[in-house]
């Protein structure tokens, strides 16, 4: 994915993997934290991947494949749902919304050509067309709800709205709004509201009882899709082997624990660190995956830093 133009911006500094491409921050973190709490400002996912499924039958055929419940889904109406494997491990999130002719979708950086490749083997002889417009696409995510351009695409959600900017447009987008901010502020603010990401929340074997996004991406009610074994049987006896869980973290230590970083009780290993951030509120907070059954009371060592819990996905 090329630079984005955004980073010609005052202040701009330069994220790194896996937000490479876009800003970090322009220069103050914490107050673009705050501006984006307030719903001001603007966020550069222009480093996302977007893919298009176009054709009659598209919604049908999603609804398929995938665990969220897709027929009848309204045009500009917001919707997750997600590609498991057979086994029922999450591969790909789809952050989605139809036009009435298209269904779009922003993806994690790089995941496209996997989908688009696993989608099109999918096809059969349906009418339906797959296709990466990452090159032509990007997301750029506003916190507030002012009026949006008549001839973008816009994804409404709770935490703000994303448009489906062309990319030829984002050097101009850049010049005409205020108060940018950068992928440290987004990410403080998904942390802080529990909001799992593919590739840091997840790994090769997460299930989505894990991460709590049985209410958000999965439709429990639906017909046969990959994977959906093994979500009801875990629905129906519960008993998920991880759970998210969110962590305040000692403010003493000046470094964050890193992704990976492991999450010790009683220096036992009981999982890893996901995420983490300083918050303008909240401090060093983060989130990690760690093993169902420890104590939701219990003081935990996140990366060497003490860390104390809060529930996400109950024990």
């Amino acid at each position: 994915m090329p630079t984005s133009p955004l980073l010609s911006l005052p202040g701009a500094v330069a994220a790194e993997a896996p937000d490479a491409g876009v800003a970090a921050h322009y220069g103050d973190p914490l107050r673009e934290q705050r501006r984006l709490e307030a719903g001001e400002g603007f966020v550069d996912l222009s480093h996302h991947d977007v893919i298009k499924v176009s054709g009659p039958d598209r919604l049908s055929w999603l609804h398929s494949l995938t665990t969220q419940h897709l027929i009848g889904l309204k045009p500009h109406e917001a919707t997750l749902t997600l590609v498991l494997s057979p086994h029922g491990h999450i591969e790909h999130a789809l952050y989605g919304v139809d036009d009435g002719e298209a269904f779009w979708a922003h993806l994690e950086p790089g995941e496209a050509p996997a989908l688009v490749e696993f989608l099109d083997r999918m096809r059969f002889m349906l009418r339906v067309e797959v296709a990466d417009v990452s090159a032509d696409f990007a997301i750029m995510h506003e916190a507030g709800a002012g009026d949006a351009p008549e001839d973008v695409l816009v994804r409404e959600t709770a935490y703000g709205r994303e448009l489906f900017l062309p990319r030829e447009r984002l050097e101009r987008y850049g010049r005409e709004h205020v108060h940018p901010a950068g992928m440290w502020a987004y990410e403080a603010l998904r942390i802080a509201a529990y909001r799992p990401r593919l590739g840091l929340e997840t790994d090769h074997r997460t299930i989505v009882h894990e991460l709590g996004l049985i209410d958000t991406a999965v439709h429990l009610d639906k017909g046969c899709y990959r994977g959906q074994e093994t979500v009801a049987r875990v629905h129906n006896l519960g008993r998920p082997p991880r759970r998210l869980v969110f962590l305040h973290l000692d403010g003493t230590p000046e470094a964050l624990p890193e992704h990976g970083a492991p999450v010790e009780l009683a220096g036992r290993q009981v999982g890893f660190v996901t995420s983490s951030v300083r918050h303008h509120e909240l401090g060093p907070i983060a989130l990690a995956l760690i093993k169902r059954n420890t104590a939701v009371d219990a003081e935990l060592l996140a990366g060497g830093v003490p860390a104390t819990q809060e529930v996400v996905v109950p024990a």
